[in-house]
């Protein structure tokens, strides 16, 4: 970390002061408390907890280790946290270590180790916020895998967002990640399109439990250009044309909507592969010999109960056919000899019981079953004027992703479905997001980032070009909102390895709104550029030092959500 260009006396410290480091400084003072009094060490943490206080008097930040092992090491907390202060006391960077309540410590950082965190960002650039958790680490992500039946509907579109992004903060701590989707081109449900789409063809209403809507007329009719003479064919022949034309170029337009909605895959797996290649039959010769699975009533079924499914469920029906689960284990031995680490499934709320079955069918393979993780999400409902809205213009029966993205934009569908917890089910208010104004989030983070390239566009007028980051005296950012904002900046590599590491990617929309009001406080409290003849001062390089690095965190988020930065609004 270097000093050069900074006032006599200003840059003492010699690390980057960063919550991580804060936590690794007070873990360590710890153990020193605990090694000089002979007690065990194991009773620490492996990792440390540094949080923001929500009153900024109690410091920059706040840790409760002292509470959570004093009991376990035979301590009075309050001993305990005052002598890890004493520690900390000396640290570089820290400027006080206070006891508070029963055992709390509040950490306050010294000026110019709070700033260091600016010149981190503008040396690290779109790096900054990526780590190396993960390197390594291979993850097949399966998400969407709609059936290719019909345009991709609010269930779906919410997976294309939360998978899209997930798949994005899973990379930015160092994993290989290949997002795939799993083409179901074999069953019932593909007949039940084929026949409506014959249906269509033919001037007739859709088959009872068929599929309905414009959509398939459009498809029929397209198949009918593509083949004119289809209709005319032999029962079976007009049936596999029917399949074949219509399957394709439904899952055309599926791919070309995910596409539109910035997300791709990097593999489209077919179903149908797996039984012509024989893989599902191969799978089931191996299942027989494995103790998770047993033959029972004339059927052979998989010990899924226990893994969590509420019965046991039959892989090989009594007549010797592979029942759906079978396909399913067949696809997570394949992904698994692709050398996947691990395999991530995003299923939809009627899913729940494939936890266990996954995981059983991991087991079932002899393999581990923590090698399968499934994550669940819940319903999404769109509201206007207050009133749910129901029915799609196209699809006639579900909203698809289409009609949200007409209604508000991809940004801002994108942004308000990656907002949420992906086991919530989730109510979008179509008004609110068409709204310019602080009370929409998407347009609220959004806005940050073009006041902010606004204010870096009129400091290039003035010929306010920012110094590289050695020769900023950084020291001067004292300003309360100043150091609000420099400590939420600091925020950013936690928020992004707690996203990857829970799987939630809905923590770096929060985040960001976060740092959206901690920079519009800045900006209403402290003026940046000078006015009138007033010269530019080494403060005004500093601030719009620490508004580059603000911007540069914008952007880093919004791009792990996979929405835009822009730069006029």
């Amino acid at each position: 970390m270097g000093c050069a260009g900074v006032s006599p006396g200003r840059c003492t410290y010699t690390r980057q002061v960063t919550p991580a480091v804060l936590a690794e400084l007070v873990h360590a003072s710890a153990t020193a408390v605990l090694v000089q009094r002979g007690l065990d060490t194991s009773v620490l943490p492996a990792r440390v907890t540094i949080e923001r206080p929500r009153n900024p008097e109690h410091g920059d930040y706040a840790t409760n280790v002292a509470l959570q092992v004093a009991k376990r090491a035979g301590l009075v907390p309050r001993e305990f946290a005052q002598a890890i202060a004493e520690r900390l006391a000396d640290q570089d960077g820290v400027r006080s270590a206070e006891v508070a309540g029963p055992g709390f410590l509040n950490l306050r950082l010294a000026a110019g180790a709070q700033a260091d965190l600016v010149r981190q960002v503008l040396t690290a650039g779109d790096a900054y916020g990526t780590g190396d958790a993960l390197a390594g680490t291979a993850i097949n992500l399966e998400f969407v895998s709609a059936n290719p039946t019909g345009p991709i509907h609010l269930g779906g579109t919410r997976w294309a967002a939360v998978g899209d992004a997930l798949g994005r903060v899973l990379a930015a701590q160092g994993a290989k990640v290949t997002r795939e989707y799993y083409f179901n081109d074999a069953g019932a449900q593909i007949d039940r399109f084929v026949s409506s789409l014959i249906a269509a063809a033919q001037g007739e209403p859709a088959p009872e439990g068929g599929y309905a809507g414009g959509y398939i007329t459009d498809i029929a009719a397209e198949v009918l250009r593509e083949r004119p003479s289809a209709l005319s064919l032999p029962d079976a022949e007009r049936d596999e044309t029917f399949r074949q034309v219509g399957v394709e170029l439904m899952f055309t337009e599926i791919k070309r909507s995910l596409h539109d909605f910035g997300t791709d895959f990097d593999v489209f797996f077919h179903e149908d592969s797996l039984h012509g290649s024989g893989a599902v039959e191969a799978v089931l010769a191996q299942l027989k010999t494995s103790a998770t699975v047993y033959f029972a009533d004339g059927a052979w079924w998989i010990r899924s109960t226990d893994y969590g499914d509420d019965k046991d469920r039959v892989v090989i029906k009594s007549d010797g056919a592979p029942a759906y689960i079978a396909a399913d284990i067949a696809y997570l031995k394949d992904k698994r000899e692709r050398g996947f680490d691990l395999c991530l499934y995003l299923l939809g709320a009627d899913h729940h019981g494939y936890v266990g079955r996954l995981k059983a069918a991991a087991a079932a393979l002899g393999d581990d079953p923590g090698v399968v993780e499934v994550l669940i999400g819940q319903m999404v409902n769109l509201l206007a004027d207050g009133k749910p809205v129901r029915m799609s213009k196209r699809a006639g029966t579900v909203i698809t992703m289409e009609d949200l993205v007409e209604a508000v934009g991809v940004d801002a569908a994108r942004y308000e479905l990656t907002r949420y917890s992906a086991d919530s089910p989730v109510d979008i208010d179509l008004d609110l997001l068409r709204k310019h104004s602080n009370d929409n989030p998407v347009y609220y983070v959004q806005y940050a980032h073009a006041r902010l390239a606004s204010l870096q566009r009129n400091a290039a007028e003035l010929g306010l070009a920012t110094p590289a980051p050695d020769e900023i005296d950084l020291g001067l950012l004292d300003h309360p909102r100043e150091g609000d904002l420099i400590r939420t900046i600091g925020q950013f590599p936690e928020v992004v390895a707690r996203s990857a590491a829970l799987r939630e990617p809905h923590r770096v929309t929060r985040y960001l709104e976060d740092l959206a009001s901690a920079y519009h406080k800045f900006y209403d409290a402290a003026r940046v550029l000078p006015q009138g003849d007033e010269p530019a001062t080494p403060l005004t390089f500093a601030r719009l030092a620490l508004c580059a690095a603000a911007r540069q965190v914008f952007a880093n988020g919004l791009s792990l959500v996979g929405v835009s930065a822009p730069e006029r609004m």
